[in-house]
């Protein structure tokens, strides 16, 4: 199957059509295309061919807009990088995916040259397609692309803690973008308003469901709840938030009547609490549960609007097209796994984790949930003992690799404690060595300067030894237990037990 490019199709039938609007200015349809195909023949001149690993550290812009067309015009793979990573994570990502080159931003380039890739170019903010140092060469870019082939690779974390690359190909963004426009209904009305990170799947796949429609996408660079409710206010139609933001922007609306052009906010990137839920369908929000993962190229359920209220427990029904069972009968509590056009091609060079995780022609997800005999799926847990904080996944065994290489660490281990304000907060736990010496808040900073900010414990305590389950396991379960036992009892970061 051949997936047709959306935006050189509306830059062919209605060239004006607004395509990206930010706080610069407008693109239309023709103009992105053009941009997009001048890129490609700069990253030719540059030596990108087919085939070829290219590597985004690139905040939300046109750059990132016209480069993921580029490279898709050109047959490259696109490999979008966390901007908030700390500079040895992503050194790690880059000798794990081998970019030919690393593209990123002025803003950047400190990130960049900490992780110390040489093949690093800077992009101009205003004009992505002069590359600098490339020379135009002419080559034959695409407008339709094989679907099974790899159109970017997006980084993921197992329950190990080690970043696994997922690889989308064009035909699952196709598919989860077709098939979420059809059960929102979504049109070319009003536009999508993009605050997620586009290097997210969440961000990326908003730009595939608006050129798929002919819709605009309305580009912030960052979150700022006044902002995103000017931009309600002007009549955008869609969106997606992760909790922690839908509750700052209810708090920055307060009792202001929301316009019945805003369609649908769809709600994910963690647990949806179902009190936020009701309050925001109370006030007159379109708040859409959903749930999804990378490795489905963003959704795989959603519960549509208008029953939120009524249903906010409930990440709604599966999308057309896309299979999803938990248990081996309705409401019985089981792993979910999903199964459609919209399940990756697999992790980047990790053929073993790729077959766990696609055995039987299904994805395991490692998440919990049920179906309901309506249909609708609710989730019990995400992945087993993943950290979600303000939208961002964090895996404990990531943390405690760096907390264990601290030369006073015999043992560590990190749980999640829920968080009014974040959704949940990274706290751990550490054994020392006998005849040792270690400060908590030390090992706070030794983690800051190891991990990204949203990664890094806010509490430390130090313990004679870890909980144990069954198979010498770490019994987290305790841990959460213990680390709220200690925050109710007003005990300090650093004070053993």
């Amino acid at each position: 199957m051949k997936v047709p490019d959306p935006v050189a199709y509306w830059a062919g039938s209605e060239p004006a059509r607004p395509a990206v609007r930010w706080a610069g200015g407008v693109l239309s349809y023709g103009e992105l295309d053009r941009r997009q195909r001048a890129t490609a023949c700069r990253l030719a001149g540059l030596g990108v061919t087919k085939g070829a690993r290219v590597a985004l550290l690139l905040r939300n812009g046109v750059p990132f807009v016209v480069l993921v067309g580029a490279l898709a015009r050109l047959g490259a793979v696109c490999v979008p990088l966390h901007v908030r990573l700390a500079g040895p994570e992503l050194r790690w990502r880059l000798e794990d995916c081998a970019p030919q080159l690393l593209l990123t931003e002025p803003e950047l380039q400190d990130l960049a040259a900490e992780a110390g890739w040489k093949q690093t170019v800077c992009v101009d903010p205003e004009h992505p397609e002069l590359l600098p140092d490339a020379r135009p060469e002419p080559v034959r870019l695409q407008d339709r692309y094989p679907g099974a082939a790899v159109q970017g690779i997006l980084y993921t974390s197992a329950t190990t803690g080690e970043p696994k690359g997922a690889q989308l190909t064009f035909a699952n963004h196709f598919w989860n973008a077709l098939y979420s426009n059809l059960h929102l209904g979504c049109g070319p009305e009003g536009g999508w308003l993009v605050v997620l990170p586009l290097y997210h799947v969440g961000g990326l796949a908003v730009l595939w469901r608006a050129a798929l429609s002919g819709s605009v996408v309305v580009l912030h660079d960052r979150f700022d709840p006044d902002a995103f409710n000017h931009e309600v206010d002007l009549g955008v139609a869609y969106t997606s938030l992760v909790p922690t933001m839908l509750d700052r922007v209810l708090q920055s609306r307060a009792a202001r009547p929301v316009p019945a052009s805003l369609r649908a906010v769809l709600l994910g990137g963690g647990p949806v609490p179902a009190e936020l839920v009701v309050q925001a369908a109370r006030r007159g929000w379109p708040v859409a549960p959903t749930y999804g993962l990378t490795e489905a190229a963003s959704q795989v359920a959603t519960l549509h609007p208008a029953v939120a209220l009524y249903r906010p427990d409930s990440a709604g029904r599966p999308l057309l097209g896309v299979e999803v069972r938990a248990g081996r009968s309705a409401q019985e509590p089981g792993e979910i796994l999903v199964r459609g056009p919209t399940v990756m091609k697999g992790y980047f060079r990790r053929p073993e984790a790729t077959a766990r995780t696609l055995r039987g022609g299904w994805l395991h997800t490692g998440d919990v949930g049920y179906v309901d005999p309506e249909g609708h799926l609710h989730v019990l847990d995400r992945r087993e003992d993943l950290i979600v904080t303000g939208g961002e996944n964090v895996y404990p065994a990531e943390v405690e690799a760096v907390l264990r290489a601290h030369p006073a660490v015999a043992e560590a281990a990190v749980v999640g404690l829920p968080d009014p304000q974040w959704g949940q907060q990274v706290v751990g736990f550490v054994r020392v060595r006998p005849g040792m010496v270690a400060d908590p808040q030390e090992l706070v900073s030794f983690c800051r300067a190891r991990l990204a900010g949203f990664k890094v414990p806010r509490r430390v305590w130090i313990i004679d030894r870890l909980p144990r389950a069954g198979l010498d396991k770490v019994s987290r379960r305790r841990l959460r237990e213990l680390a709220a036992q200690l925050l109710a009892e007003g005990r300090a970061c650093g004070k053993p037990w």
